[in-house]
């Protein structure tokens, strides 16, 4: 398990619910030290105080608020406890909303809470009664050196906590009327389509790092010393697009020609096909070739049929005298062939 975060309470009425707080991101970025270019030697970053010039110690730093140019308010570790906050051991929640409520801008990091041996039916129950009302809870939590608002809501079996911004800390106005801008019916259908178009279901899964990748990539070839090939960048679209119609014209295009592209079969499928139909030609020859009663009677039926016929033909076949006579020239050609 990793490093709590934080411990205390989740408070749900007269309940309190004993937890502990653990971050449920992780960042994945790739990162990097600082290298003397000369040397390649990694550089150290000192704490360095320019008055007592020397290196300072951890132990003999703390905090300090700037009132003034140069002048400071300092606070160490003891000033920070002995806050008077109700959020410093509690999350205490204060009301329920509907998520759809929220616009996402408030949502700032998400951590997990896990209940304590002694919290965990009510912890259960807290969780269950969320999900089934469809809402989430509203409280403060103080963590580390700021007291945040958050955001208590059911994820599968986990209860997770979310922490939101603050009013005054989102710059733009969310309450702000639409501009009015002068839409054309046809740009408002255009875009309406495109959008139907490209409507999906969110599969994260489908989404990469791509400079992530890159970057990988790029240290591997520098570690095996091979050249670096830079490849083309994507294009946008088909050649300049000169205005918005155009811009959406050619955005369908190409959406219904992926379409159709994906639609058709790969290689690969068509190698399936012709496998799967070689494997049914063997198999109706496999079964031609055993031998079946009916088909020997049908087969001894059939050559009896034939003989008849041929029998009645011969019967009923006119003399070649009388065809001689009637015409020489036909009867000597017959002969000939029969012959």
């Amino acid at each position: 398990m990793p490093r709590a975060m934080w411990s205390g309470a989740v408070g749900f009425g007269m309940v309190n619910i004993p937890v502990k707080l653990y971050t449920a991101t992780e960042n994945k970025n790739i990162s990097f030290h600082l290298l003397h270019e000369e040397c390649k030697s990694r550089i150290k970053e000192v704490r360095w105080c320019p008055n007592c010039d020397r290196q300072i110690e951890w132990g003999e730093v703390e905090r300090g608020y700037e009132y003034a140019k140069g002048r400071y308010v300092p606070l160490n570790d003891d000033d920070f406890d002995q806050l008077p906050l109700p959020s410093k051991n509690i999350v205490q929640v204060t009301g329920f909303v509907k998520l759809e409520e929220m616009d996402p801008i408030y949502f700032e990091k998400s951590y997990y809470l896990e209940p304590e041996k002694t919290g965990a039916h009510p912890y259960n129950l807290f969780v269950n009664a969320l999900r089934e009302k469809e809402m989430i809870g509203l409280g403060t939590v103080a963590i580390r050196t700021k007291e945040r608002l958050c955001a208590l809501r059911p994820v599968g079996e986990t209860l997770l906590l979310s922490t939101l911004l603050f009013p005054d800390e989102i710059r733009i106005d969310l309450n702000a009327k639409p501009r009015e801008a002068k839409i054309s019916k046809q740009e408002m259908t255009m875009a309406s389509n495109l959008i139907d178009m490209l409507a999906e279901d969110f599969e994260p899964e489908k989404y990469t790092d791509n400079y992530r990748e890159a970057l990988n990539k790029l240290i591997e070839s520098k570690l095996e010393g091979e050249e670096i090939v830079e490849e083309e960048p994507r294009r946008a679209g088909r050649g300049d697009v000169l205005n918005l119609m155009e811009a959406l014209n050619a955005s369908l295009n190409n959406l219904k020609e992926g379409k159709k592209a994906n639609e058709r079969p790969t290689a690969e499928d068509a190698d399936a096909n012709e496998a799967e139909d070689d494997g049914k030609k063997n198999i109706s020859k496999s079964r031609k070739r055993r031998p079946s009663t009916r088909s020997s009677a049908g087969a001894s039926k059939r050559s009896e049929s034939e003989d008849k016929t041929s029998e009645t033909k011969k019967r009923t076949r006119k003399p070649a005298t009388s065809t001689s006579k009637t015409h020489p020239k036909k009867t000597s050609t017959r002969k000939r062939g029969a012959a």
